[in-house]
């Protein structure tokens, strides 16, 4: 007998003790070489299947609850409004601050143009009433200080060429005596003819020479002087002084 034999043999239970069958022993593990399962199936010559194999597979699970899933599509429905509630209020913005500044600028033009048009509607009230007081102050000074047909006279015969001859010096009737006394001496040196003409307002005189004419009158200077001021207008007829406004003032 080998010593593997003699490993193996049965080792006789104690004294007292029921005997044991030799299936009831105690295999030891080195002595296992190899097992199976066994299943009824096997007893009548059909495989049976593998239980664990053959079992449906259950899907796999995601690992979150539908209530976990519903909040996240929640949550991405909300960032995805509130991104495109973003680019839709930066959409409006822009478009209502190009409208606002395009109405701005037709509203700014419009202003421009209504201040422009209110200024010159100023600017021509303003000269209309500098030019009706002017006429106003022109009428007192011929009326009080009637000398002022002197002067007048004078610078128109010093603003004629000096080559000019056969001069006739035309005033009115009322002005011919303070003329006289006034311009004597340019009247002199000039070689100039005093004459008294109806026609002429008082405060102006009219120059006729050989080489041209030259007009003094006060309806003359008045045309000139508010054309300056962008108005074309004569003089009024209640500014020049009348015969009686003069003889009213030697009373």
């Amino acid at each position: 007998m080998t010593s593997s034999s003699r490993s193996r043999r049965n080792v006789p239970p104690p004294t007292g003790s029921a005997a044991a069958t030799p299936y009831a022993r105690f295999i030891p593990r080195e002595e296992l070489s190899s097992f199976a399962a066994w299943s009824p199936g096997e007893v009548s010559g059909t495989p049976t299947p593998d239980r664990r194999a053959a079992a449906p597979s259950k899907p796999a699970e995601s690992g979150d609850s539908p209530a976990e899933q519903l909040r996240q599509a929640r949550q991405s429905g909300y960032q995805d409004g509130y991104r495109d509630g973003l680019v839709a209020l930066e959409g409006f913005k822009q478009g209502f601050a190009q409208q606002t500044t395009r109405q701005i600028g037709v509203l700014l033009q419009s202003i421009g143009a209504q201040l422009d048009a209110l200024q010159g509607e100023m600017a021509q009230a303003v000269a209309a009433t500098a030019v009706s007081l002017a006429a106003q102050i022109l009428r007192s000074e011929l009326v009080q200080n009637p000398a002022v047909a002197a002067r007048v006279a004078e610078e128109a015969l010093e603003a004629l060429l000096l080559n000019a001859r056969h001069i006739t010096l035309r005033v009115h009737p009322d002005d011919h005596a303070l003329v006289a006394e006034g311009a004597a001496d340019v009247i002199a040196a000039r070689g100039a003819r005093l004459i008294a003409d109806a026609a002429v307002t008082r405060g102006g005189c009219l120059i006729d020479s050989d080489i041209g004419s030259g007009d003094a009158s006060v309806e003359s200077r008045w045309r000139r002087a508010t054309a300056k001021l962008g108005i074309d207008t004569s003089l009024p007829a209640a500014t020049a002084p009348r015969r009686d406004d003069q003889d009213d003032g030697d009373a």
